[in-house]
């Protein structure tokens, strides 16, 4: 029976949170979107064998009623898992607006879990991002001067946690500082029992610098039913089994590819590097207007030639080199807004492109694939008909692969990575883990 149930507001933080609990000895799987209520029946027998459930959803940006209703779905489902404790997990810059989602998400599960307090943990050190009196960093910048500033869908101007979180939330909104932390579990324990107030939700965002920090804050709330935080917090659980146990999934022979959706600094890094060493092609968004099919077409084949050439390639393919691409700085790769005349944008006429060539490359034998960004990778496991994911080695912080199968029942590894994780060789040297999980193997 799972310890945890976990609920995120996208794939790539999915997965990001799945592969931390599998760093702590925790099997995992991640379910893709709002569960149905058959599969919510049959959830206790499907989940029997693991230890956190993780569901996937895209309501980051969602409406707020939308969000409220799916998170409460995949809430349904990992009850009836017979899940012990909820984890709700959202990012670590803490992208949200006025309204949400962040806030009313965290009250509806408080109240479906009859649960008055919780604790806010954005913090994720391996990232950089850190909270400290209430503030939110993102590496040496607070938030508000980092590049999520001109984020197109969520900019972030303000770095106080508690100052973000009250207009979105009809909780309380408490805070522990890091003096408080330093401490140890039980004076945050105490500290937590005194932001109580009887017959009142209340959310209190927790100070954490270090990995050492999330492990006091982990150890103060084991009697909390709901914690929320970004996937750093569960890097601070207690190791509940072998690792390499946790990791261990089946490697699957056949062709690889990196695509990429993401338009984040890091990520182009990533592509730049990958461009001296592995094949390429870059997404034209004017011939994908004119002529979707034929450029898709195009990339499929020139991936084809690519492979007879060379089965061991990696070809890339990718949608951004700079900003100055899109005219938007965006965490998946392409502005936001839609055209004056209805017309697809920008993101989605990528995020469409590339999972129509992950199915054109899946046809010609691909079985491992890496996708760079979230909602790029969310449009990927959806044409794919991927419906759940078991989490396996990690590829850098926050990334990780995993084993699927598609709706036509191919299995495949995917390494499925946020826009801002992963060093600047990963589209070069992902597969190196594959590589040594299969060495162990034999």
């Amino acid at each position: 029976m799972p310890q945890w149930g976990c609920i995120a507001d996208d794939v790539t933080g999915a997965t990001d949170l799945a592969t931390n609990l599998v760093s702590r000895g925790l099997r995992t799987t991640v379910v893709l979107g709002a569960p149905d209520e058959s599969a919510i029946a049959g959830a206790a027998e499907v989940f029997a064998d693991v230890d956190a459930v993780v569901v996937a959803l895209k309501t980051r940006t969602a409406p707020v009623g939308e969000a409220v209703a799916e998170s409460l779905a995949a809430l349904r489902l990992l009850v009836a898992a017979g899940t012990e404790r909820t984890y709700v997990k959202y990012c670590s810059t803490f992208d949200s607006t006025a309204r949400g989602n962040i806030g009313p998400v965290v009250d509806a599960v408080l109240d479906a879990r009859d649960s008055e307090l919780t604790v806010v943990v954005p913090s994720f050190p391996a990232t950089g991002r850190t909270v400290y009196r209430g503030h939110l960093f993102v590496g040496d910048q607070l938030l508000s001067e980092s590049s999520m500033r001109h984020h197109p869908l969520t900019p972030m101007l303000d770095s106080s946690v508690p100052r973000l979180l009250a207009p979105q939330t009809t909780s309380a909104v408490a805070q522990v500082s890091l003096p408080v932390v330093r401490e140890g579990a039980a004076a945050l324990r105490a500290a937590l029992e005194r932001a109580r107030i009887p017959g009142r939700r209340v959310q209190t965002v927790v100070d954490a610098l270090t990995v050492e920090d999330l492990a006091v804050i982990a150890e103060a709330t084991l009697d909390l039913a709901v914690v929320t935080g970004g996937s750093g917090l569960a890097l601070g659980l207690p190791r509940a089994g072998e690792t390499a146990v946790a990791r261990g999934i089946p490697v699957r022979e056949g062709l690889r590819a990196s695509l990429c959706g993401s338009a984040s600094e890091t990520t182009r890094a990533q592509v730049a590097h990958a461009k001296n060493h592995v094949p390429w092609r870059k997404l034209d968004l004017a011939a994908l207007r004119s002529d979707f099919d034929g450029h898709v077409d195009g990339i499929v084949t020139w991936a084809r030639q690519v492979y007879a050439a060379d089965a061991g390639a990696r070809p890339l393919v990718y949608s951004v080199d700079s900003l100055a691409d899109l005219g938007s700085d965006s965490s998946d790769g392409a502005d936001s807004a839609d055209s004056a005349d209805g017309a697809e944008s920008a993101s989605e006429l990528v995020e469409r492109a590339l999972a129509a060539i992950a199915g054109g490359l899946v046809g010609l034998g691909a079985r491992q694939l890496v996708v760079a960004g979230g909602e790029s990778s969310g449009r990927v496991l959806a044409e794919l008909g991927i419906r759940a994911l078991r989490i396996g080695p990690e590829v850098a912080p926050g990334v990780a692969w995993s084993d699927g199968e598609t709706a036509a029942g191919t299995p495949l590894n995917l390494a499925l990575k946020s826009g801002n994780f992963g060093g600047t060789d990963m589209f070069t040297r992902a597969w190196d883990t594959l590589a040594a999980l299969e060495e162990t193997a034999r």
